[in-house]
């Protein structure tokens, strides 16, 4: 634990104008950087912290982080009620936007100043260590990041599967190009205004002798039930019950 701490405080004096998240009791550490101080950043932790490897690099969209889809589940004697609200991320229907139940009833999800966010994990094998860095892009239109390709080539396919499917740009690559997706596949799937039942969909029209692709109308978006784990009512309907008995007497 000492090492680890000595490892924070390090971070947090070469670092000064970052921020330095500490998750306990494990002292998980996690570097929040400015997208232009992003490329110097990991520089400096491969050549002066040691980290060689990049082990994973992601994106990630916060709209509609923190919000929940379900109402609070109340349980009585009579069973438990629990019910969607609103239309959550995903769960909508093509040309829809994700919306929750505010007390003016659906408003669309709101989004966040900075929504969009590259996350890169990294380890050392000689210090025995582990570091999470994140950065958040300056604009929502076009996020755009460094690329880390130049200081750990193993990078390439992680940004290239970060802007296929958040569209996330990294400037520097030296082929940024859609790895999953299929040729001319228009959008980003993994952006959370992106429905999951997809845009778009493929059939062969009999007329035109081709497949056609035209916005998506055989396909509903679903809400799965997710497991609920609940006391038992009955033993809080006898108890009060017993109160009231005790009670009359």
């Amino acid at each position: 634990m000492a090492e680890q701490a000595s490892f924070i405080d390090r971070l947090r004096t070469r670092f000064a104008s970052a921020q330095v998240l500490v998750v306990e009791p494990r002292g998980e550490a996690t570097l929040e950087v400015a997208a232009d101080e992003w490329h110097a950043t990991c520089l400096a932790l491969r050549d002066e912290f040691g980290f060689e490897q990049l082990s994973d690099l992601c994106g990630l969209d916060y709209l509609g982080y923190g919000s929940d889809e379900w109402d609070t589940a109340d349980v009585s004697s009579q069973g438990f009620s629990r019910g969607v609200e609103g239309k959550a991320v995903g769960r909508f229907a093509w040309g829809e936007f994700p919306s929750g139940e505010t007390s003016e009833g659906t408003q669309p999800v709101p989004v966040p100043q900075r929504r969009f966010a590259v996350v890169a994990q990294l380890l050392s094998l000689q210090h025995n260590q582990r570091l999470r860095v994140r950065c958040h892009a300056p604009h929502d239109e076009l996020p755009v990041v460094a690329s880390v390709t130049g200081i750990w080539p193993g990078a390439n396919w992680f940004e290239r599967e970060a802007f296929d499917l958040y569209g996330i740009v990294f400037a520097g690559h030296p082929d940024l190009r859609r790895i999953l997706t299929d040729y001319g596949f228009v959008g980003h799937p993994f952006r959370k205004d992106f429905p999951l039942i997809g845009n778009v969909e493929v059939r062969y029209d009999e007329e035109k002798k081709r497949v056609i692709y035209e916005p998506v109308t055989s396909v509903e978006p679903r809400v799965g039930v997710p497991r609920v784990i609940r006391d038992d009512a009955r033993y809080q309907t006898a108890a009060g019950e017993a109160a009231q008995t005790e009670a009359s007497k």
